[in-house]
């Protein structure tokens, strides 16, 4: 039995998920892949958890869940995320944290700190790789450790390890889809019931699916910055953030979208890369693949050998990128 050793740095709702995750299926990992995770330090930032026989996952999710980790017996307020890296004799560390856009702190440091100290890095965090993706591949690379980052784009889609391992004799022409699963609400509800923007905006903050403050989502930053991810791993392309030509979907108006559905055609957020990279509402055909509607995601390949591969699935919630990550972490532990 191989035993990994695993930290999770930022512990809100995905971090926790991951421990909820790990706690789920932690017998089945064993007994398929003859690897046993042992979540050994939890960081946050202000404190952490550590415990190098072991914590119990479920335990710090439901202190996590009622917002009471300070009540664990080894809770230590100095034992900080980025102090967890450096200390805590971890194999993969998991980094949860809030994304970044602007700086990718404190992503960026959680992951090049570990890097230094030789840890693997999983992470679902957009931020540092939209912004600094060359620096965090050659830090892993030059320090001979493992990053991956599957959950960072499409939630539980499998995008990078589809294109790295299935699709690795191919070339990929371009990448086109849904990356957005707040605006893919929105504009759902807007054309199958009628609702104004502000109305559907609400009813999907009221349920969770947007933030109190949603434009990350709504002005196409969320699916810009995925995209830019997509680019540079994918494709090769040396691009960040401020390479992406983006428009929202806060100008679409009820009446723009009757006059599409008219015409058979629904409106989308749609990411594209080829050429360029351009974040924009487009007209779909209501039956083609990419007119999913709800809260999915969807994406389209165009391979030159495959032909058009389209995948789609869940893009966001806890335990759908607890999925992702812990597909990253077994593979990093197979190697």
């Amino acid at each position: 039995m191989k035993k990994i050793r695993i930290s999770i740095i930022g512990f809100g709702v995905i971090g926790s998920g991951v421990a909820k995750a790990i706690s789920k299926k932690r017998d089945h990992i064993k007994h398929r892949y003859g690897i046993d995770l042992d979540l050994v330090g939890i960081g946050e930032n202000n404190g952490g958890i550590v415990c190098e026989k072991g914590l119990d996952p479920m335990e710090a999710y439901n202190l996590a869940r009622s917002r009471e980790m300070n009540k664990h017996p080894c809770w230590k307020e100095d034992m900080k995320g980025i102090k967890v890296i450096r200390e805590v004799d971890a194999d993969i560390v998991i980094e949860t944290t809030p994304t970044n856009i602007d700086s990718g702190e404190p992503g960026l440091s959680h992951m090049l700190t570990a890097f230094k100290n030789k840890r693997h890095v999983v992470t679902s965090n957009k931020g540092p790789l939209a912004v600094a993706y060359k620096e965090l591949i050659r830090a892993a690379e030059e320090n001979e450790v493992q990053f991956r980052f599957e959950a960072s784009v499409g939630g539980a889609m499998p995008v990078f390890n589809l294109v790295r391992e299935t699709l690795q004799a191919n070339k990929i022409l371009s990448i086109k889809g849904i990356l957005n699963g707040t605006c893919n609400y929105i504009l759902t509800r807007m054309s199958t019931e009628g609702m104004t923007y502000e109305h559907a905006l609400s009813e999907a903050q009221e349920l969770g699916i947007a933030e109190t403050d949603p434009s990350y989502d709504v002005e196409g930053k969320d699916t810009a910055c995925k995209l830019v991810i997509i680019a540079n791993d994918i494709f090769g392309i040396d691009s960040t953030y401020k390479d992406v030509e983006i428009e929202g979907i806060t100008g679409i108006t009820l009446e723009s979208l009757k006059l599409a559905s008219d015409k058979g055609y629904a409106i989308k957020l749609i990411g594209e890369v080829e050429e360029r990279l351009i974040v924009a509402p487009r007209l779909v055909p209501k039956d083609h693949l990419l007119a999913v509607g709800g809260t999915l995601n969807i994406m389209s390949l165009n391979t030159d050998l495959a032909g058009e591969i389209t995948i789609t699935g869940k893009g966001a919630g806890a335990i759908e990128t607890s999925s992702s990550i812990l597909s990253d972490v077994i593979n990093i532990a197979k190697l």
